[in-house]
């Protein structure tokens, strides 16, 4: 504990074995610990709390990143970087709910590059920051044009934003301009935070949650499940719902792992939450979710990301789910 916040730390470990280079050489400090920090790396990527041990491939995996830093730096302004947009849906009914806007970038040279490796390099190098301002910026934009084209549709866009904007961002002053700026209805806009940031330090977070309730912004925990929250902080943040890390979906082959989905579903919905479920990809598990009473769902079932015109047709009803 410092000043009577509780703090949760994990760390991640890159291990180099051996300090001799070839024939025999002693290698340098500084050589060593950059290779311990590049298997430090591949250890984050695996999921926190974890370890790696360095080998020669891991190098060419270091300067692929340094490649895509120095790229990601202009990729925003130049215009590489567009948003796609996946669908949530009502299990119950199937019907659409809302979308989540999602950060997809294309480089004219490189081509098309996964979230799951850019989104990493720009945490590392803060860009991430600049992306999520970005797509908070674009999502707004995104969601006034639906709102003007298909009125009465009661639709949402959820961004999602990162530990960095939420820590050390102005990110209620952003929110509250995008808000401003599209003339966004209280709750159409909403705020992806992971479980994980907002256990950091609670009792701010709470603060933050509230300014961004009362501007009119909602908030989902995003990853739950897979931090270290109690019901106790559970209860005093003001989020409208929280979404199911992925994991326990895979997890509701077997007996124990529905009963665990079902208690998060039932204690969320008694802290006055509602329940989103990502990864969902079959319709069994659909189903199974709809008869616990989850109330979204999102995945490959229902629908995979898409560009702003084909979500548009699932609006107007022209893209059967």
């Amino acid at each position: 504990r410092v000043d009577n916040h509780t703090l949760f730390l994990q760390a991640s470990a890159g291990i180099v074995a051996g300090t001799r280079g070839g024939r025999g050489c002693a290698r340098l400090p500084e050589d060593i610990l950059r290779d311990a920090d590049t298997a430090m790396y591949r250890a984050k990527a695996g999921g926190k709390g974890g370890y790696a041990f360095f080998d020669a491939s891991m190098r060419r995996e270091a300067d692929r990143r340094l490649l895509l830093a120095t790229h990601l730096r202009q990729a925003v302004p130049r215009g590489e970087v567009r948003l796609v947009y996946q669908p949530l849906a009502c299990p119950a009914t199937g019907g659409l709910a809302g979308f989540e806007a999602l950060a997809r970038w294309r480089h004219p040279r490189l081509g098309s590059i996964s979230p799951t490796e850019f989104i990493p390099v720009a945490e590392q190098t803060n860009l991430i920051a600049e992306i999520g301002r970005f797509a908070l910026s674009g999502a707004a934009a995104t969601l006034r044009r639906w709102l003007d084209r298909f009125p009465g549709k009661g639709i949402f866009v959820s961004v999602n934003v990162s530990g960095c904007q939420f820590r050390h961002g102005n990110l209620a002053a952003e929110v509250e301009e995008a808000l401003f700026r599209e003339r966004l209805p209280a709750g159409a806009l909403k705020l992806e935070i992971t479980e994980s940031v907002l256990m950091e330090r609670p009792e701010a977070a709470a603060r933050t949650l509230s300014r961004l309730k009362a501007l009119g912004a909602g908030v989902l925990i995003d990853d739950f499940g897979t931090g270290y929250s109690s019901l106790a902080v559970l209860r005093r943040l003001p989020a409208e719902a929280v979404k199911i890390d992925r994991s326990f979906v895979r997890g509701m082959e077997d007996g124990r792992g529905r009963e665990l989905m079902r208690l998060m579903v039932d204690m969320a919905h008694a802290l006055g939450m509602a329940v989103v479920v990502e990864g969902v990809e079959r319709r069994d598990e659909a189903e199974r979710l709809a008869g616990m009473g989850c109330d979204m769902i999102q995945g490959h079932y229902f629908g995979r990301a898409v560009e702003e015109e084909a979500a548009c047709g699932m609006l107007a009803g022209d893209a059967a789910p």
